[in-house]
């Protein structure tokens, strides 16, 4: 696992905001039924042309001035700030990601490129959302936001890079994992978003290929545009995320509190990583929609019983009856071949301001 300190607190630089499956084994089931104030969403242009202001109002955001860098190399080289862009390695509607390199320490990261002109107020706010919930967060297992630009045009987010790709992609290449390492890849998921609902904070868009894999194969949680903060005893009420991962409270257009969420959605992701399968598919959304509130799912003959108690403690549609995270951290499943280092909370380290590694 990537080591905290390579984890710098963000850079932010002038930044306005906006005014305002094989054989199978016997049935499953998740038992009984179910019981805040929210929405989001997100290009390009190199216009190197900053202008200077500051995040959107919040104590804990500070912001810092755009320093010009002299480029060492060939001045027409696309680049930003001290970023010299290369490849596209993806692309939206409404931005695309480019890998580039920090030219001080030439490490790798990818700019996520966003097209101001392309979104309405209400989804610049989102987008300003989405920029301040990453930029407090600190875990090995979530890419790290290190800097945002914004010229007149265009807001430049610059993220860790994760070379891995896709869980969803790895799954297609590989295969379904066999349970040590989903085991693994799952204790790294877990640990995270324990880490993101200890911040009151919900991220309501987990599913495969929003998880990223380093070069070490590492996860690194990505893709906060559907995040939000949450407290206790208030509701949140918007619809976000993947229909396959989503939990059954959603369909029924119910509010809810924030975790229970996305403790549902890793139950998705625990089978699709054991099974190379979803638990719940339709050939359409009424179909998908059926299944998810019968709340069945088939085990495969393979997968160990452990493994199955597990899945029960997730994919229970009363969400009330949910496990925490806390909870599942002490499970068997989940600490076989780690009994000297069972899974807890994650505690971010001091910060090392001395790091030559820091962007």
């Amino acid at each position: 696992m990537s080591t905290p300190n390579q984890y710098p607190k963000t850079n932010i630089v002038k930044l306005n905001p906006p005014s305002t499956s094989t054989a199978m084994r016997d049935n499953n089931s998740a038992d009984g039924k179910p019981t805040n104030n929210d929405h989001h969403q997100n290009n390009n242009n190199n216009n190197n042309n900053t202008t200077s202001s500051t995040i959107p109002t919040s104590s804990s955001l500070s912001s810092t001035r755009l320093q010009s860098t002299k480029m060492r190399s060939d001045p027409n080289e696309p680049h930003i700030g001290k970023y010299r862009f290369s490849k596209t390695i993806g692309k939206g509607n409404f931005a695309k990601v480019k890998l580039a390199r920090h030219i001080p320490t030439s490490r790798e990261v990818a700019i996520k490129i966003i097209d101001k002109a392309q979104l309405n107020p209400t989804s610049l706010q989102k987008l300003f959302r989405e920029v301040k919930i990453m930029k407090g967060l600190d875990h090995p297992n979530i890419v790290k936001l290190f800097e945002v630009i914004e010229t007149e045009k265009t807001l430049y987010l610059v993220m860790e890079y994760a070379s891995g790709g896709e869980v969803f992609d790895y799954l297609v290449a590989h295969g379904r994992m066999k349970e040590k390492e989903a085991r693994s890849k799952f204790r790294q998921i877990v640990s995270a978003v324990q880490y993101l609902h200890q911040k009151h904070i919900v991220h309501r868009d987990l599913k495969a290929e929003n998880l990223l894999l380093d070069a070490e194969l590492n996860i690194k949680i990505a893709d906060f545009g559907f995040s939000n903060e949450f407290t206790p005893g208030n509701k949140l009420d918007t619809f976000c995320g993947s229909p396959p991962y989503a939990a059954p409270e959603l369909f029924q257009g119910k509010k809810y509190d924030g975790p229970e969420v996305d403790v549902w959605s890793l139950g998705v992701i625990l089978y699709t990583l054991v099974s190379g399968s979803l638990p719940f598919d339709g050939q359409n959304l009424k179909e998908l929609r059926e299944r998810v509130l019968r709340g069945k799912y088939r085990i495969p003959f393979y997968m160990s019983t452990d493994c199955e108690n597990l899945l029960k403690k997730f994919l229970v549609l009363n969400p009330t009856r949910r496990s925490a995270l806390e909870s599942i951290m002490k499970d068997k499943w989940i600490n076989i071949s780690y009994e000297n280092d069972e899974l807890k909370p994650y505690e971010e380290p001091s910060q090392d301001f001395n790091d030559n590694y820091r962007i």
